[in-house]
């Protein structure tokens, strides 16, 4: 039952960030939302903006599900497009818990917790990876330890723009996809 506590006030705390903002949102507005005493609230949070990282998480568990539907067998383009289309969709579906993320935990010292977070889609992007370089894929010389890194920031940075900085057609949106494979691949040194 103690983890159903602490999911409602994650899960309340999603949706009252999302109606007041971050800075308007207050405790008791959290609590009123999860249906729990507010004392409950200190047991698993310091704070509302303690909340991010386990905002974060939820994100970062939505992309991981998406990417291992993706092809794990076929041509290497056709995997990263595959990989490249998980980070975009899971983008757009999820653009308000996106912005939310990027406007709230910028505001602590839970900034320096992202990396962590994000460690399971890293992992991810790794491995596959380092199939493509065991396969003769990609080039040789990447370091996927960092590749993995790289790919995931280019892919989900260009997602955002897209999604929550521009209001870009979809047209626009195919043709920015485009470019950014055209721009992997060769990083990657894919034929």
């Amino acid at each position: 039952m103690a983890l159903d506590k602490k999911q409602r006030i994650i899960d309340a705390s999603i949706a009252v960030f999302q109606e007041l903002g971050i800075e308007k949102a207050k405790i008791s507005d959290i609590v009123k939302a999860a249906g729990i005493a507010q004392g409950t609230f200190y047991l698993y949070f310091p704070s509302k903006l303690s909340l991010m990282p386990a905002i974060a998480e939820i994100m970062a568990q939505k992309i991981v599900v998406r990417l291992n539907e993706t092809p794990e067998n076929g041509p290497v383009k056709e995997q990263l497009v595959g990989i490249i289309d998980a980070i975009f969709e899971v983008t757009e579906m999820h653009k308000d818990l996106t912005a939310l993320l990027y406007s709230g935990i910028t505001q602590t010292e839970h900034v320096r917790e992202w990396e962590t977070i994000y460690d399971p889609i890293y992992s991810w992007i790794n491995d596959r990876l380092e199939r493509f370089k065991e396969q003769g894929s990609i080039r040789d010389s990447v370091r996927t330890v960092y590749a993995s890194r790289l790919v995931l920031g280019l892919i989900e940075t260009s997602a955002e723009q897209n999604y929550l900085y521009a209001s870009t057609d979809s047209q626009s949106v195919q043709e920015y996809k485009e470019e950014l494979k055209l721009f992997l691949f060769a990083a990657l040194g894919v034929e």
